[in-house]
C-alpha cells in the first residue's frame, strides 16, 4: 500500500511551514542537563504537546518526580503520551522521540547561533541545535498527521506516541513510567502496541539510507580527586604536594589506548571475535573510510580496513574520554595547582556487556591502579548513567515495511546496521512490550549531532517525513497481507 499521492504532494507543498515549525521548536534551548534551562525544557514539551492536540491527538502530560542535578532539587521535565486512533482492525504503532538536547554554545566554536535555526540555501543545510537530535524527527510525525487531518485522509495506523525530556540526561524516569503503565494491562497506555518505530539515529554516510537493528548501551563515570583545601599557587606548593591534577591525567591515560583498546581487564575480552559471515556483512555496506573522515573532519580513521573501522563503531565496545572539571581553561598562563578535579569518560557497550557486570571492572581496576600512584590525594568514582546495548530481529514485519518505504520514497535499498550510540529505552520498550522495536533514521551521518554546527539536511527533513508516513502506509499493508 503506497502512500497517497496527495499525501506526498501535501508535504513537497508545506515545506517551507515545516521548516518554520522546526526553527520554532530548534528556538527553545531545552538542554537537559543544566539546570538553568529546566523551564525551556518544560517549554519545548508544552509547544509539543500543543502540536499534537492541534491535530487530533489525545495527550498526558506525565509527572516523571524530581532528581538532583547541579545540587539543586528539580522536577524531572514531564514525558509526553499522546494517542491518536482505536480501530482494533489495524495496527497500533508506538512512536518514540525526544525534544531536549545537548548543550550548545556559540563560543564552543559554532558558526551560527546554535538556537537559531539557519538555513544555507547553498547546501540546504538546517543548522542549529537540536535539528537532527531528535527535534527533527519527531516534528516529521507532526508534519504527518498535519498532513491527514488536513486532507481529510484516515491514518492507515493506530498511532500512540511516547516523547521524553531527558534522553539527554540518561532518561531519568521513563523506565518506571515505562514499567508501570505496563503493568495496567488492559488500562494501560501501552495497551494494543504491535511494534515501535523510533527516528533518532541516521544514515552511515551521506548518500544511502539506513535501518538499524542494534545499539551498544553506556556506562558513564566521573573520577573525583581530591587534595589540598584550596586551589594553591604552584610556585608556592608545586613539588610540596600532591597535586589532584597530575593523579587524573595518570589514571585517565590507563583506560585506553590510541588504537582504541580498552585497557580495562575484561571489558574488550567479554566480546566474541566475529564469524566470516558476520564480518561480510561489514564488508557489504555501503561506506567507506573516506565516510568516517568526512563527517570527523579530519583524516584519523583507526584503520584502513573498512570493516574493522564499522565493527569497532558498531560491534565492539568502546571507551571515550570527555572531559576534566576543575581544571584551568581561560586564556593566559594561570599557574593555579587546582583542589579538586573531576575526569568523565564512558564506555559504549555491546551484548554480552551490561553497567551491571562492567561497572565492577572499572571501578576495581580504577582503585588498584590509583593505589599503585601512592598519592595521599581521595580518588571518588562516580557512576553517572547508563543503559543496556539492544539488537533485534530484522527479519520481522515491521523491518519489511520499513525496507519498502525507504525503496518507496529513495529509490534504494536501505543499509542495514547496527548503531555506535546509545538509547537505553529501545531495550526497555523490547522488553517490556515484547514487540518489535525498529529504528528508522531521518538524518544523515554528517549531521554532527552532540557536536558544533549540528544540521539536518533539508531534503532529510522533508523526504524523511515522507518516509515515515509511507512506513505507516507498508505496516499497514504487510500486515494486512500476514
Amino acid at each position: 500500500m503506497s502512500a497517497p499521492a496527495h499525501f506526498i504532494d501535501f508535504i513537497d507543498n508545506n515545506a517551507d511551514k515545516f521548516i518554520q515549525r522546526l526553527a520554532d521548536a530548534v528556538a527553545i534551548p531545552s538542554i537537559s542537563g543544566d539546570a538553568s534551562r529546566r523551564g525551556d525544557v518544560v517549554k519545548m514539551a508544552l509547544f509539543l504537546d500543543n502540536q499534537l492536540k492541534s491535530y487530533g491527538v489525545e495527550t498526558k502530560l506525565v509527572d516523571l518526580g524530581e532528581h538532583t542535578l547541579e545540587g539543586q532539587q528539580l522536577k524531572l521535565p514531564p514525558a509526553i503520551l499522546g494517542k491518536i486512533g482505536t480501530d482494533p482492525k489495524k495496527k497500533t504503532v508506538l512512536i518514540y522521540g525526544h525534544f531536549d538536547v545537548q548543550p550548545a554554545e556559540l563560543s564552543d566554536g559554532w558558526d551560527t547561533d546554535p538556537f537559531t535555526l539557519t538555513i544555507d540555501k547553498a547546501t540546504g543545510r538546517l543548522i542549529g541545535r537540536g535539528s537532527s537530535d531528535d527535534k527533527g524527527p519527531i516534528l516529521g510525525w507532526v508534519n504527518i498527521l498535519e498532513a491527514h487531518k488536513s486532507l481529510g485522509l484516515e491514518l492507515p495506523v493506530n498511532l500512540k506516541f511516547c516523547f521524553e525530556g531527558m534522553e539527554e540526561s540518561g532518561s531519568e524516569g521513563l523506565d518506571d513510567l515505562i514499567e508501570s503503565e505496563v503493568k495496567k494491562g488492559k488500562g494501560g497506555w501501552f495497551d494494543g502496541v504491535d511494534c515501535v518505530c523510533i527516528s533518532d539515529n541516521y544514515w552511515l554516510n551521506t548518500r544511502t539510507p539506513a535501518i538499524t537493528y542494534g545499539l551498544r548501551g553506556l556506562t558513564y563515570f566521573k573520577l573525583n580527586i581530591s587534595g589540598p583545601g584550596r586551589d594553591l599557587h604552584s610556585g608556592v606548593f608545586g613539588r610540596t604536594v600532591h597535586e589532584p591534577m597530575t593523579d587524573l591525567v595518570k589514571l585517565m591515560s590507563r583506560l585506553v589506548d590510541p588504537d582504541g583498546k580498552i585497557l580495562i581487564p575484561g571489558v574488550d575480552e567479554m566480546v566474541d571475535a566475529p564469524s566470516e559471515a558476520e564480518r561480510a556483512i561489514y564488508d557489504n555496506l555501503d561506506y567507506n573510510i573516506a565516510d568516517i573522515e568526512e563527517s570527523a573532519g579530519s583524516a584519523t580513521a583507526l584503520s584502513s580496513d573498512k570493516a574493522t573501522v564499522l565493527m569497532g563503531r558498531m560491534r565492539y565496545p568502546s571507551l571515550s574520554i570527555h572531559g576534566i572539571e576543575g581544571a584551568f581553561h581561560g586564556v593566559g598562563a594561570k599557574t593555579v595547582i587546582p583542589a579538586h578535579v573531576g575526569g568523565k569518560f564512558s564506555i559504549r557497550l555491546v551484548p554480552p556487556q551490561t553497567p551491571e557486570n562492567i561497572n565492577p571492572l572499572v571501578v576495581s581496576y580504577l582503585e588498584a591502579e590509583f593505589a599503585k600512584l601512592n598519592s595521599k590525594n581521595k580518588l571518588d568514582i562516580e557512576c553517572l548513567h547508563g543503559g543496556k546495548p539492544w539488537v533485534e530481529n530484522f527479519n520481522h514485519w515491521n523491518y519489511e515495511a520499513a525496507k519498502k518505504a525507504t525503496e518507496a520514497v529513495y529509490k534504494k535499498t536501505p543499509d542495514l546496521t547496527r548503531e555506535g550510540g546509545s538509547i537505553p529505552v529501545t531495550l526497555t520498550f523490547a522488553e517490556s512490550l515484547g514487540v518489535n522495536v525498529l529504528l528508522l533514521p531521518m538524518g544523515r551521518g554528517d549531521d554532527g549531532a552532540h557536536s558544533t554546527n549540528e544540521k539536518l539536511d533539508r531534503s532529510n527533513f522533508i523526504e524523511g517525513t515522507k518516509l515515515l508516513g509511507t512506513y505507516l502506509y507498508e505496516v499497514a499493508a504487510i500486515t494486512s497481507k500476514a
